[in-house]
């Protein structure tokens, strides 16, 4: 999603947030952080790696006016004008220990920062980066003392991956700026995006194909598994799959002809997709366009193993959507009162 080959940070500094159900404090900087180059290089690799990788994007929201989002009126401000940087730092942090409505709502290190030039497509913007650490790491620290090394245990941040963390980009669409968020230690998934953030996936391509295919999926876990069993569901996913993949545009109504040979799956699907919408707060679109970036990561979170009670699993090729319904034949057994499956094949690897 985006690049930071040229990317720099021009400003940051580190607060302290607590918790207001367990009796710890906020604890405020003065002054903005100094990196030596080491640090300085490790800290930007360290926040922006995460997000490399996303796909999806978020947009402001607000159940009244987008203008009171208190991180949307933040990084207005902080937009417009640098000058009161560290007061403003202040101010989110604030917003965040608010948000710990729970003791269960950890404490940790903030950093707010300002990055230049990080490449959104074929753009170079400005961003504002909210980080919050929750997690330390135990690490040895060795030192010289009387011509003899010794070593202490000490506590740090570790580098692998950021906790949580959001880039607000100095660039907008339709619907607001766009936003990337993280969350490598979801224990409250409502804390960082919707308490602290209060941000919400857009109306785009990237969304429509993702909430299509988790529709599929628990379509497939919740109706075909129960009635007609792992194959069927694979083949289902498989087929979903294909159909995405040789299509640009997707429209429902031809789908459910492509990948239903029974009308009666075609109106237990109509029926889910209702009660999916309303569960989730989503609404699926009739006609679309595909997201090859999300039916990418999307397919590699489908699961089509079938495990059996022997100890056995057959795995199917989600990119063969007809392989399962030619090759692999499900029966039973009366001599062994036992279910089996029969494959075929050429030749063994």
């Amino acid at each position: 999603m985006i690049k930071r080959t040229k990317t720099s940070i021009s400003k940051a500094i580190l607060h302290k947030v607590g918790n207001k159900f367990n009796s710890t404090k906020n604890a405020f900087s003065e002054q903005e952080l100094d990196f030596d180059e080491i640090s300085y290089d490790l800290m930007l690799g360290y926040l922006l790696r995460p997000f490399g990788s996303l796909v999806e994007s978020y947009r402001f929201n607000h159940h009244s006016n987008i203008n009171l989002n208190e991180i949307n009126t933040y990084a207005t401000q902080l937009f417009a004008d640098e000058s009161n940087f560290i007061d403003i730092s202040k101010h989110v942090v604030t917003h965040l220990f608010e948000q710990s409505n729970s003791a269960q709502i950890k404490t940790g290190d903030v950093l707010v920062c300002i990055f230049e030039d990080i490449q959104y497509d074929d753009m170079f913007v400005k961003a504002i980066g909210i980080f919050k650490i929750e997690n330390r790491a135990e690490f040895f620290q060795t030192y010289l003392e009387n011509n003899s090394y010794d070593l202490i245990t000490q506590k740090g941040i570790p580098t692998k991956k950021v906790d949580k963390g959001v880039l607000i980009l100095n660039t907008s669409d339709t619907e607001g700026n766009i936003i990337l968020s993280v969350d490598n230690n979801s224990y409250d998934t409502q804390y960082w995006i919707k308490h602290f953030l209060n941000i919400k996936y857009p109306d785009d391509y990237n969304q429509h194909t993702k909430n299509y295919i988790e529709l599929c999926k628990n379509f497939s876990e919740d109706v075909l598994k129960p009635s007609l069993g792992l194959q069927e569901k694979s083949s289902f996913l498989a087929k979903t799959v294909d159909y995405f993949k040789e299509n640009e545009v997707i429209n429902v109504e031809n789908f459910k002809d492509d990948v239903f040979d029974d009308d009666k799956y075609k109106e237990l699907f109509d029926d889910y997709k209702k009660g999916f919408e309303t569960d989730h707060a989503v609404i699926i679109r009739n006609q679309f366009d595909v997201s090859e970036s999300v039916l990418k990561k999307q397919k590699q979170k489908i699961k089509t193993e079938i495990k059996l009670d022997t100890n056995i699993q057959i795995k199917l090729d989600v990119d063969a959507p007809d392989a399962s319904a030619e090759y692999l034949e499900r029966g039973y057994d009366d001599v062994k009162k036992m279910h089996y499956y029969k494959v075929f094949f050429n030749e063994e690897s």
